[in-house]
């Protein structure tokens, strides 16, 4: 996909199954070599693509030639190049893809710049930019660059351009016992024929021995038993499909299932699967999007083709989540020692502060490091949540009480409910356990609490810090779970802040803030602007020309 980079090409990657492999690794290297393949023939394509993941490989010993500089570059095996894609061998450019990059900083091989646009000393630059270090294109653009160097390499005879599909056959062609058996039985006569309604689900049959037979032939095939039936139409002597499924194909509509888990009928009701689908939101890693989601999305157009679902994607909206770091800022990973431990967490914080931890460290979408302090806080704040409701000796805080909250304490949780289901809304969790940490600081203060007031705030809890929230929950006397109650709404009127901020802009630059009452109207924060020193300073003596009030937020002068 990227040509243009061929000049950074320091080292090349086979895929552990590349049938190359074999012929080229050197004497010294094939113990090491066979070691790799066999961990690597362990681990699903899901596993091996994962972007958080520690890159691992192994070298061969053998070499390979860069064709357009002649550069003599070391060939290694890694599981995150896939036999099933392309050609299972990649030219490696670490100044320009981020796991060359990850890879190359690990094994200490060689970075170099070929494409100018980025820091290549702290991060792969993915971008286009202006070729450098790179020959007859150098000082070429990125998209110029491209067509030069494909030219070249078809000119000489070395290289094609061509058109690389992301599908691919999800290892039908790395047969597992444990994959779904496909229900077809094959007949001499009738030839390929379907098992009837009334035989499935086809299950796989019990077997001692599923290692793959060293033939072409599945592990399934060992299972004669099983194999030899009679043909459902014509009940002649007939074999059943040995190939299977690579155990993922069920996982690919797992969500219709969802929507009605004991249908023995079908997959599910359609009147249910119209009500439910598509899904809302998606959350998942990077990876998962050429992977399990372009699957997903095939398996359900087909279904759709077909007439058995009503919609045609499964997923509205996918979110990626950032990765989470170690505390030096690191990938977590065991060499480096900055691996954190959830069930320590578990043990010394509890479950909830591991949760609400999590959610508080910063944006959803971004990669954050890990904060052991961090969670110490949460700790806390949990804690004085734990106050505002029990008493010393462990009964309900006394100043909990059946009272009607006054407006202020009545505008603050209408604000709360207000921020936590917007924030919630826009995934903005970290922000949403903000609101919640204010309205908990504010309430401490108070000598009476609502008990209505009270009750409110426990049901946005509920969804950071579920079991603190139910215990809590059945201390105020409730005996049916925190999950059966209505979430509160906000009264947009009750929402609205007391006192804005607006910012006092002259000639494009702003001179002055002042916090003002929010209903004030366009005159009354004129005159507070004409009281104020900061914006007097610049309004005296000159001509307004124009103005325009933003109410709650700012008031423009434009002066001679």
């Amino acid at each position: 996909t990227r040509p243009d980079t061929l000049f950074g090409a320091t080292y090349m990657v086979l895929a552990p199954e590349h049938p190359l492999v074999s012929r080229i690794t050197t004497p010294a290297q094939q113990s090491a070599v066979g070691d790799y393949q066999k961990k690597a023939a362990q681990k699903s394509d899901l596993e091996r693509m994962e972007t958080a993941k520690e890159k691992t490989g192994v070298f061969t010993g053998a070499y390979a030639l860069n064709p357009v500089n002649g550069e003599r570059i070391p060939i290694w095996i890694a599981d995150y190049v896939l036999a099933s894609y392309g050609t299972g061998a990649i030219m490696a450019v670490p100044a320009h893809d981020e796991r060359d990059y990850e890879f190359a900083k690990r094994f200490g091989l060689e970075i170099l710049e070929v494409v100018k646009g980025g820091d290549v000393s702290k991060e792969a630059f993915t971008g286009e930019g202006v070729n450098v270090n790179s020959g007859f294109i150098s000082g070429l653009p990125t998209p110029e660059a491209k067509k030069k160097i494909t030219g070249w390499l078809e000119e000489k005879g070395l290289g094609r351009a061509a058109v690389n599909y992301k599908l691919r056959d999800w290892l039908f062609s790395r047969q597992r016992y444990w994959g779904e058996p496909i229900p077809i039985v094959h007949c001499a006569s009738c030839g390929m024929v379907p098992l009837p309604e009334k035989e499935l689900p086809l299950r796989l049959p019990e077997m001692k021995d599923f290692k793959p037979t060293g033939s072409a032939e599945p592990p399934l095939a060992k299972a004669k038993d099983w194999v030899n039936v009679k043909c459902p139409q014509c009940s002649a002597p007939a074999q059943r499909e040995t190939n299977t499924m690579p155990q993922w194909a069920g996982s690919c509509w797992y969500y219709l299932r969802y929507i009605d888990p004991k249908n023995k009928e079908r997959v599910c009701d359609p009147r249910k699967e119209k009500h439910w689908m598509p899904v809302d939101l998606y959350v998942g890693g990077a990876e998962h999007a050429v992977l399990h989601l372009l699957y997903s999305r095939f398996w359900h157009k087909a279904l759709y083709d077909l007439g058995f679902v009503s919609t045609p994607e499964p997923f509205m909206k996918l979110v990626n989540q950032g990765i989470i770091l170690g505390e030096d800022g690191q990938k977590m990973s065991k060499s480096r020692g900055n691996v954190v431990n959830p069930d320590r967490i578990v043990e010394n914080y509890g479950a909830d502060s591991l949760r609400l931890y999590e959610m508080f460290m910063g944006p959803l979408t971004q990669m954050k490091a890990w904060s052991t302090k961090g969670v110490e806080g949460v700790y806390r704040f949990l804690g004085r949540v734990w106050r505002l409701y029990v008493s010393s000796e462990g009964g309900l805080q006394p100043a909990i009480q059946d009272v009607p909250a006054p407006e202020r304490l009545e505008r603050l949780l209408h604000k709360t409910v207000k921020e936590v289901t917007q924030d919630m809304e826009g995934l903005e969790l970290n922000t949403a356990i903000s609101a919640l940490m204010i309205f908990t600081n504010e309430t401490a203060k108070e000598p009476v609490r609502p008990r209505r007031m009270m009750e409110n705030f426990l049901l946005l809890l509920s969804v950071f810090a579920p079991h603190l929230a139910e215990e809590l929950w059945e201390k105020l006397g409730h005996r049916q779970g925190l999950a059966y109650e209505k979430w509160p709404v906000f009264d947009p009127k009750l929402a609205e802040e007391e006192v804005v901020e607006i910012a006092v802009m002259i000639n494009g630059k702003v001179r002055s803030r002042l916090r003002v009452p929010a209903e004030w109207d366009e005159a009354a924060v004129e005159k507070e602007v004409m009281k104020d020193e900061k914006a007097l300073s610049f309004l005296e003596g000159r001509h307004i020309l124009q103005k325009k009030y933003v109410p709650k937020r700012i008031f423009t002068f434009a002066v001679s």
